[in-house]
């Protein structure tokens, strides 16, 4: 596999981040994980690194050196890992259940497989456009169904950051899964938290990860999207990917080697 890999992750104007992402690879298959954990929550970034280490513990007990099947494995690893929150919670005694937002893909044999629950999205980028995106588990889209609006559109309403689905909590998620998509060599496909997406609009992501080398573009979107925020700007985080390319700052982790941020 050959591909340059970047990630990225800002506190903005939060007393914590509560952020994280990772990701870990075989000679055969990448796994990649965003979790936002909900700040509606006491404990959210506990909630956010629980996923991340159970996505990961799971990827690397069953891809050897390639998963059987991808998208089986997506759904049992994202619900265990809503079992391992809530487990936490009950064995920790905390106040709360926290939840958190999760995106995660797979990529083995030229395919990206990915799945979700919650607003944390995930980019396929080609030739500067957005050739797939996740639709988010929000209020916001749920109404932007019943009227038969477009992404951008639904992006305009209210209700954007009030979610329906997630991992942990008092109520099972719902995992969202996609179709494998077939990667052509300069693709590139970025997992991100709301603090990135929510300043930015998809035109200016995809035209942003496509200039430059991948970390710089990264970074870029990242410093930008939390100068838009402001006063208020949320936890900012980035994980992505160029498909067929190796460049010098971008260089993937070793097999076996775990790679976190946030």
């Amino acid at each position: 596999m050959e591909f340059s890999i970047s990630q990225v992750s800002r506190i903005g104007k939060r007393d914590i981040n509560e952020d994280r992402a990772a990701y870990t690879r075989t000679p055969e298959a990448l796994l990649m994980v965003v979790a936002d954990g909900m700040g509606g929550h006491l404990h959210g970034e506990v909630a956010a690194q629980t996923a991340i280490d159970t996505l990961a513990q799971a990827f690397e007990r069953e891809a050897r050196p390639k998963l059987d099947d991808v998208a089986a494995f997506l759904s049992s690893a994202l619900m265990a890992a809503h079992g391992a929150i809530v487990h936490q919670a009950l064995v920790e005694e905390l106040d709360d259940i926290p939840g958190t937002t999760c995106v995660a893909c797979v990529i083995q044999d030229g395919l990206a497989f990915w799945a979700h629950a919650g607003d944390s999205r995930l980019y396929l980028v080609r030739g500067g456009g957005v050739l797939a995106r996740t639709r988010d588990h929000s209020l916001a889209r749920q109404l932007a169904d019943l009227g038969d609006m477009d992404d951008a559109e639904a992006d305009m309403l209210p209700g954007k950051n009030v979610l329906y689905n997630s991992l942990g909590g008092y109520k099972g998620p719902r995992i969202e899964l996609s179709e494998p998509a077939a990667l052509q060599p300069g693709d590139a496909l970025l997992l991100c938290s709301d603090g990135l997406w929510g300043s930015l609009a998809d035109r200016e992501i995809a035209e942003g990860i496509s200039q430059g080398s991948l970390s710089a573009a990264l970074a870029r979107l990242a410093k930008e999207a939390e100068a838009r925020g402001g006063y208020d700007s949320d936890n900012v985080t980035g994980l992505a990917v160029r498909w067929g390319v190796t460049e010098k700052d971008g260089a993937p982790a070793r097999a076996g080697e775990l790679v976190s941020a946030g």
